[in-house]
C-alpha cells in the first residue's frame, strides 16, 4: 500500500454530499458502506473512499491516527 494514500485520507476532504468538507478518514461507516453498495465515485475522490471503506469495514481506522496533524500550540 502507498503511505501517500494513507496521507490524503486524513488531509483530503470530500468535496461534494451530505458530508461536505469532513476528512475523508472521518466519515462514518454507514456512509462508506453506502457507497460500496451503491458504487464509488470516478477518479481519486472515489478510490480514497473504497480504501478508507475497506480499513473501516476491517476495523483498522486506528492506523490513522499516528498520520493526523495535531494542531500547534503556541506560547
Amino acid at each position: 500500500m502507498d503511505p501517500a494514500l494513507l496521507e490524503l485520507l486524513v488531509t483530503r476532504e470530500m468535496p461534494f454530499g451530505k458530508y461536505k468538507g469532513r476528512l475523508i478518514a472521518d466519515l462514518p461507516g454507514h456512509y462508506l458502506n453506502w457507497f460500496a453498495r451503491e458504487g464509488f465515485p470516478p477518479g481519486e475522490t472515489g478510490r480514497l473512499i473504497a480504501l478508507m471503506q475497506e480499513m473501516d469495514h476491517n476495523g483498522l481506522r486506528p492506523l490513522l491516527d499516528p498520520l493526523r496533524h495535531k494542531p500547534r500550540v503556541y506560547r
